[in-house]
């Protein structure tokens, strides 16, 4: 599944829901990626745990401490040039306003808003659950 010879490059992400809406920030120009959105969070440390990574991420990127709950998602992508392995959290925030940081901008959406913005590939499935319906994390 790993590009040849390529160990998966760890990712957490945090999906921060606030009165209905979710949190997304906006990938800086000169990253992989650049300019796409996605879900806060970033690479994990040797000997961090996941909810440690997320959390320190959302504190880097954003400027806010979150309580970081349950897994929502784990998954594998391969890109042409990497392989990610990507785990979402769930989570809320517990102090601070989101300010940009380490992200070219944010914005808090609705279950509606997903498809007005341009995603990575490796979040397909993920966005996929999150307009379902049936999805209870918007209530």
């Amino acid at each position: 599944m790993a590009a040849a010879g390529h160990h998966p490059i760890e990712v957490a992400a945090a999906l921060i829901f606030h009165q209905g809406r979710l949190l997304i920030t906006q990938r800086n120009t000169g990253a992989h990626l650049g300019g796409l959105w996605e879900f806060p969070g970033g690479k994990r440390e040797p000997d961090e745990t996941w909810e440690d990574c997320v959390a320190r991420e959302i504190r880097e990127e954003l400027g806010v401490e979150m309580a970081v709950g349950p897994l929502f998602e784990s998954l594998i992508h391969a890109y042409p040039e990497k392989t990610v392995h990507l785990k979402f959290f769930t989570g809320r925030l517990i102090s601070g306003e989101p300010r940009v940081l380490g992200c070219a901008a944010f914005q808090w959406v609705t279950q509606s808003d997903l498809d007005q913005y341009a995603f990575p590939a490796a979040d397909a499935h993920l966005l996929a659950k999150l307009k379902s319906p049936q999805n209870q994390l918007w209530a």
